[in-house]
């Protein structure tokens, strides 16, 4: 919606299918809210619209306690978006410019710095280090919400530089200082300052409505022991698996909640718990649960395309707000993509690495690529993670998607139907469509979507 009007239309009847799309602000009151925010909606001659959140903090507003606009599901645009702006922004959310910089994130895109800055601010309204300080907020005021910590330790925990630039962006983007932010924190199942935790709780958002069986299903059918485990019957089940990430490791748990945005809730979200061995790891963690699971896509745009195909439309019905699942490590998905599942759990029993802690069934890592790529030298697996391990052939949230899959056809006896499948779930592409197969121009950009409908109505394999 690039109408102010629109916009405003949208804030008026608290259409939460806009949320994390925009925000807007009241100048009155500086605060700055979600469109679906349940206050009182303000005259238009206050409200102001920003593109990020990051925007709007920059512009001096607050958010809003009541609609917590920071916990909003990303923008869907950044999963459609192939060009600098959208791969930046996937490459920030994955936590790279606290880890590298922004001469990090402009090297991995591969432009200056400078053109950088230049083409978010246009965009967007704020540069790299506003929008990953804005990201940073939000991670602190989860741990401090959830977690007993120390209010030091979930400084450096949430990506600040110092206790100082902590406190001080805490205050400007939600009034308050760290501990009183701690006390606005529901009473019940507080931690106590101090105590260790069971991990930090999450709630990972989406918009609209979100079929977790199929994705629940998916996941249950690949599940790699050692690395996954799926417990609980349908319905009810939650999903485990150990994960490799910039400082150390961790466990995620995700639960499965059956029909989430369907009726009077057009959005709601999936249960989780992160056990890391560093914190700053969260925001890592946090997104690649969210690629796995799909959480940021825009089921009304793609059910609004693909439901009016003919052959489709009665798949949608069906299953309106059907999610394309990706990766929590993309390196391994495309391992196990050209191996299948059996083999994939004999690399793991062979060269997996053993958590230091291990927790019930999950006991390993993945392997990484390097390590498959010397123990493994031969055949395509060898090409594969060798190309993997010397950069040949980079995946992940901010990779030029054509130079990755030009790269991934080079690999020898890496054939095209694998291939499309490393590129929908690795990259998160949401236009890929298997060779063979007809897929007409109607479904694009979303044939990654509709070729799970036909999946899941048992018309592909």
């Amino acid at each position: 919606m690039t109408d102010e009007d629109s916009r405003y239309e949208a804030v008026r009847s608290r259409d939460a299918r806009f949320d994390g799309a925009f925000f807007f602000a009241v100048e009155t009151t500086g605060i700055y809210c979600r469109p679906s925010c349940p206050a009182v909606t303000p005259r238009r001659a206050h409200v102001r619209f920003f593109p990020t959140a990051a925007a709007a903090q920059g512009a001096g507003f607050r958010a809003c306690r009541r609609c917590r606009p920071d916990a909003v599901p990303g923008s869907a645009e950044w999963n459609v978006r192939a060009d600098a702006v959208g791969r930046a922004m996937r490459l920030i959310a994955d936590g790279v410019v606290d880890r590298e910089g922004v001469a990090g994130l402009a090297a991995r895109l591969g432009y200056s710095a400078r053109q950088v800055q230049r083409q978010l601010t246009a965009e967007l309204g704020a540069g790299p280090v506003a929008l990953a300080r804005a990201q940073r907020a939000h991670t602190a005021r989860v741990l401090l919400q959830t977690t007993g910590l120390p209010v030091t330790e979930i400084a450096f925990a949430a990506g600040f530089a110092s206790v100082r630039q902590f406190n001080d962006t805490v205050r400007a983007v939600y009034a308050t200082t760290p501990t009183g932010l701690r006390a606005t924190a529901p009473r019940r199942g507080r931690p106590r300052p101090g105590t260790p935790t069971a991990g930090v709780p999450l709630r990972l958002a989406h918009r609209g409505p979100y079929q977790a069986r199929p994705v629940f299903d998916l996941l249950e059918r690949e599940a790699v022991p050692g690395v996954e485990e799926m417990t609980g019957t349908p319905g009810a089940r939650t999903y485990r698996r150990t994960l490799r990430l910039p400082y150390g490791t961790g466990i995620a748990a995700v639960e499965e909640r059956p029909h989430t945005g369907t009726g009077a809730r057009p959005g709601g979200w999936l249960d989780a718990r992160v056990h890391l061995t560093d914190l700053r790891d969260l925001t890592t963690a946090v997104q690649r649960l969210r690629r796995l699971f799909d959480l940021d896509a825009d089921p009304y745009a793609v059910d609004e395309r693909l439901g009016a195909d003919a052959r489709l439309a009665p798949l949608v019905a069906a299953r309106p707000g059907l999610r394309s699942p990706g990766a929590a490590d993309p390196d391994e998905v495309a391992v196990r993509a050209l191996v299948g599942r059996g083999t994939a759990a004999e690399l793991v029993r062979r060269y997996g690495k053993r958590l230091d802690a291990p927790c019930g069934a999950l006991t390993r890592l993945f392997p990484e690529a390097a390590v498959l790529a010397g123990a493994e030298p031969g055949g395509t697996l060898g090409a594969l993670t060798a190309a993997l391990a010397d950069g040949a052939v980079r995946l992940g949230p901010g990779v030029d998607r054509d130079a990755a899959r030009d790269a991934l056809a080079a690999v020898p006896g890496l054939d095209d139907r694998t291939t499309a499948e490393i590129r929908t779930r690795a990259l998160g592409d949401p236009d890929v469509a298997p060779p063979g197969l007809d897929t007409p121009d109607s479904w694009r950009p979303w044939r990654s979507y509709a070729l799970n409908h036909l999946r899941a109505a048992g018309e592909l394999e």
